[in-house]
């Protein structure tokens, strides 16, 4: 069995940070770190996950620390995984194979987005076909159907539709930074690439960072302003039950639905027949006057724990927070900032350490709170009056 890598120089995710923060670019940086508008949801979304409090008890038995949790069949080494990122090259030459890569040696599931910078193809070769994927449901039916036969056909066990796109965030970094769609490369942009040899190095070596997954429908000789608008008129559009319907039908495995924030489409999901939804906000970065993904998963545990698959993202960095969330009612925790952090900062072996560092967290909380499984620490959460 691989010996995996641990950095005893970089032991928190704090660290990760700012090491990653000196390693690229800024404009890069921001666009992975920010939320939207002032940030306010997201930085409400890690405080309201820290505000919850677990009771230990040390007079019991002490249990051995099994981590191992069972999500669609499989059995998984840890009860989180690694959420779906767009554009992951840009912020670090590779990372989507790297952490694909550390996903799969570590038994985690990875999930890939439409909109990231490697193939369904590729990826699910990394993963032996146990990659997830994230589907952008396109404005033309023809395109899902096209980009759902690759998944299936890469064997992706899981397929996650993105719900909480209906218009992209409003995110004035991104904007200053020429990260809108078209994007520009700016004087400033070239001069803090500069002040990133190692990062511009890695990029000239990988190649400038494309959607691969849409790279085939594209018309060739796109410009910056064609890929705009290419991109805009592509990803047109809102989900809705009428669009899920048919990918139900279509998709013979697990499905999943991103994005949830409510009763009402907690309902929907059940109704339509999905596997499992994810508790989601995007990180913060679409709809800044909303709720925290914790508050909202605890509503909808306590309506709909028994009746389909929930899961959470959003605000989760530790593994305190993955205790506090499980300990909430998720049944799996995803986290996508946190390993984009890992690989920007320590790169091939980003992945590999920031996995271990939450494993290490996770357990160190559960023995000191007196759990032998995840599902036990909802057993540990104190509940305020």
């Amino acid at each position: 069995m691989k010996k995996h890598l641990y950095d005893p120089r970089y032991p928190g995710i704090d660290d990760l940070i700012k090491k990653s923060k000196s390693r690229i670019p800024k404009f890069a940086f921001e666009y992975m770190d920010g939320g939207c508008n002032e940030d306010v949801n997201l930085y409400r979304n890690t405080a309201d996950i820290r505000d919850i409090q677990l009771e230990p008890t040390y007079l019991a038995k002490k249990k051995p620390v099994n981590m191992q949790t069972e999500l669609f069949g499989h059995v998984y080494d840890a009860p989180f995984g690694i959420s779906p990122v767009g554009l992951q090259g840009l912020i670090w030459p590779g990372s989507p194979e790297i952490l694909a890569k550390a996903a799969f040696e570590h038994n985690i599931p990875f999930t890939l987005s439409t909109v990231s910078t490697s193939s369904i193809e590729r990826i699910s070769e990394i993963t032996e076909g146990r990659a997830w994927f994230q589907l952008y449901h396109p404005a033309e039916n023809s395109l899902r159907d096209k980009i759902i036969q690759r998944a299936e056909a890469a064997q992706c066990p899981v397929l996650v539709i993105l719900s909480d796109v209906p218009t992209f965030g409003y995110r004035p970094r991104d904007i200053r930074n020429g990260l809108a769609m078209p994007p520009r490369m700016t004087l400033r942009n070239i001069l803090q690439i500069m002040g990133r040899p190692q990062w511009a190095v890695n990029t000239l070596l990988q190649g400038q960072p494309s959607f691969e997954i849409l790279k085939p429908y594209m018309p060739k000789g796109l410009n910056m302003q064609k890929l705009g608008a290419f991109m805009d008129s592509t990803f047109s559009g809102k989900l809705d039950e009428e669009k899920i319907k048919p990918i139900r039908d279509m998709w013979k495995g697990k499905l999943v639905v991103k994005g949830i924030a409510g009763e009402q489409d907690t309902e929907a999901a059940i109704r339509l027949g999905l596997d499992g939804i994810i508790v989601s906000n995007h990180g913060g970065r679409q709809l800044d006057a909303g709720e925290s993904a914790i508050h909202s998963l605890q509503r909808i545990v306590a309506k709909y724990k028994d009746k389909i698959t929930i899961m959470m993202d959003s605000g989760i960095r530790t593994g305190p927070d993955i205790a506090r969330t499980i300990a909430s009612g998720a049944q799996f925790t995803f986290m996508g900032r946190t390993f984009m952090y890992g690989v920007s900062a320590l790169g091939k072996n980003g992945g590999d350490h920031t996995i271990a560092i939450l494993k290490r967290q996770l357990q160190q909380v559960m023995e000191q709170v007196g759990c032998g499984t995840p599902a036990e620490l909802e057993q540990h959460l104190v509940q305020k009056a």
